[in-house]
């Protein structure tokens, strides 16, 4: 029992320091790491009252899946846990692999569960800590790939911690067995064509055969890369502030002042401030190069899910926007939500206060248009858009309302905001 009362504090410990009220998943396997977790967890619960619950995603891709969910739910029924059970569909034609795909769907399934502001356990531990830190140096990360998994972290507006990260896989075996837990056992571990199963059953163990303290030395050595990671936020921080504090528009004078390594840390700081796919090597390689590009040239760098564009002294980061469709136009009553191309955005537009609705024709810019504007009278469209300082290829996005044969407002749907109104209109996002 000496295993069992050594980790029990531990759990206590997370469990305490999680906000009261905020409720608490495991994710539960079924293997023997999640059944000891949500097992001490639960018993962490009754002296530190918190809402508890397991979550078992149900991948699907093996005949032992249903014995899983069995052991789960006898688990959970005798711990008194509520089991909630999401079921995926790992998409296999990404060509990111077995692994990479049933992680994004595990993740996208937690993602429709929890609400933001839970927290989510995981019960991955310090061998999983040394895999992790080992696929991400075959695979040539940077820093925050060899700082492998965060003890935790804010991920979706959720809290994903991991409570057993630090702690070898035999001490959790003693104390499972000391505390007479049954668990299931994966039988696709032992598939040797998955990366990190091969790392598990040939790599490491040869690594330890001639250097008894390898898993724990990576496992340092992840945590001495996520410190240096902590500093080099810290740095990029300091840089995005001198940049002009927006990630999406960074300063290119200031940007150039940079070494060419600091320059790379901002941008993927930049990009990771703003939720965009942070660009491969040879791509940045590729932006840094344009970043001293002639003040006129058309500077675009594109990766998946994002790119790069140099404007008036300023490097734009953001999601590339599909074109509108040709001959693409609606009809909108100002007042119900907009449906677009770009989805449906929440804008309101009012003519004079005689009607409570109007009748408004949406489409794309022209080209041509002109508006009248309260104390300015009428203005080219083309001139306005230049004063509001916005980006040549931001502006074909744009969607003109007509009320009649007149220009009443322009939409920006990537706010969404209505950036133009004409005089005698009234506009607001809400």
């Amino acid at each position: 029992m000496r295993e069992e009362r050594s980790l029990q504090p531990l759990i206590d410990d997370a469990l305490a320091e999680t906000p009261p009220g905020r409720r608490v998943w495991v994710a539960l396997s079924g293997g023997l790491d999640s059944s000891l977790l949500l097992t001490l967890a639960a018993r962490a619960a009754h002296r530190h009252p918190r809402p508890l619950y397991a979550l078992h995603v149900d991948h699907g891709l093996q005949q032992a899946s249903c014995e899983f969910v069995r052991h789960c739910r006898r688990l959970c029924d005798r711990l008194g846990v509520p089991l909630f059970i999401e079921r995926v569909s790992v998409d296999m034609t990404t060509g990111r692999g077995l692994e990479a795909a049933a992680r994004e769907a595990r993740y996208a399934a937690f993602a429709a569960r929890l609400r933001p502001g839970d927290a989510l356990w995981l019960a991955q531990h310090r061998r999983d800590q040394a895999e992790t830190w080992l696929l991400a140096a075959l695979r040539g990360s940077g820093m925050r790939g060899l700082a492998a998994m965060p003890m935790a972290r804010d991920w979706a507006g959720r809290r994903v911690a991991r409570p057993l990260r630090d702690l070898p896989r035999a001490r959790l075996e003693r104390a499972a067995e000391a505390m007479g837990l049954d668990w299931v056992e994966d039988p696709s571990n032992l598939d040797e064509a998955l990366d990190r199963n091969f790392l598990r059953q040939r790599v490491l163990p040869l690594l330890e055969s001639r250097w008894p303290r390898a898993e724990a030395s990576l496992a340092r050595s992840a945590a001495l890369a996520g410190e240096a990671d902590v500093l080099l936020g810290e740095l990029a921080t300091l840089d995005l502030t001198a940049c002009g504090a927006d990630p999406a528009r960074l300063a290119l004078p200031v940007l150039r002042a940079l070494s060419a390594p600091r320059r790379r840390l901002l941008i993927r700081h930049a990009c990771q401030r703003l939720e965009l796919p942070t660009p491969p090597a040879a791509r940045l390689a590729t932006l840094d190069a344009q970043l001293h590009a002639r003040r006129d040239a058309q500077v675009r760098v594109a990766w998946p899910g994002a790119e790069a564009r140099c404007w008036r002294e300023a490097l734009y980061l953001e999601r590339p926007e599909p074109g509108l469709p040709a001959g693409w136009q609606v009809d909108w009553d100002g007042q119900t939500p907009l449906a677009s191309p770009q989805g449906r955005l929440r804008v309101r537009l009012a003519g004079c206060p005689c009607r409570e609705k109007g009748h408004y024709l949406v489409r794309p810019r022209q080209g041509g248009e002109v508006m009248h504007l309260a104390r300015r009278g009428r203005r080219d469209l083309k001139r306005l858009l230049q004063e509001a300082d916005l980006p040549p290829w931001r502006r074909q996005a744009l969607l003109v309302v007509w009320d009649g044969a007149a220009v009443a407002a322009v939409i920006d749907p990537r706010a969404p905001s209505v950036l133009v109104v004409a005089e005698g209109y009234r506009a607001e996002a809400y």
